[in-house]
């Protein structure tokens, strides 16, 4: 897809959630109605969804990684804490654009045909990190930073 092609498709995904958002603001709701828009709308993106942070379960760790909403092939249900891209993009606090997820140190395999990745933080109304959007392609190389601005964008649309 060519960059104005791109651009043109994620504006008319934002005007959509608009009109769809106004409906609640419930952050779960909308989180699912945003990997569901994204994945149906957006071609490539093979897994849409996200990962919240929440209280451990898991001995020694403050927080854990657990599967929120999203569409797409089977999830792990949990990350290990401080390891893969989605835990980078908490622990960094900004997006993460990874053209060959293979290549990426620890990077954690939930489907084994997922080839590139982008993981932009979700922040609530106060600015803290609660989670991360991650999104997979099958296709290597296939998000950059066109979809790191619009992701961003349309992810602070869910707390506002």
């Amino acid at each position: 897809m060519d960059l104005t092609s791109k651009v043109k498709r994620y504006q008319r995904i934002s005007q959509q959630l608009e009109e769809l958002f106004s409906q609640t603001q419930d952050p779960i709701a909308r989180m699912a109605t945003l990997a569901a828009l994204l994945h149906h709308k957006m071609p490539g993106f093979s897994w849409t969804g996200f990962y919240l942070l929440r209280p451990a379960d898991t001995p020694g760790a403050e927080q854990d990684l657990v599967v929120g909403p999203y569409q797409g092939p089977l999830a792990c249900l949990w990350l290990p804490p401080h390891q893969g891209v989605c835990w980078a993009g908490v622990d960094r606090g900004e997006v993460v654009i990874v053209p060959d997820v293979h290549a990426f140190p620890g990077h954690i395999a939930c489907d084994p045909r997922s080839r590139s990745e982008i993981v932009v933080p979700l922040r609530n109304g106060n600015g803290q990190v609660v989670g991360v959007l991650d999104v997979d392609s099958w296709k290597p190389a296939h998000f950059d930073e066109v979809d790191g601005e619009w992701l961003s964008r349309l992810s602070a649309m869910i707390y506002r």
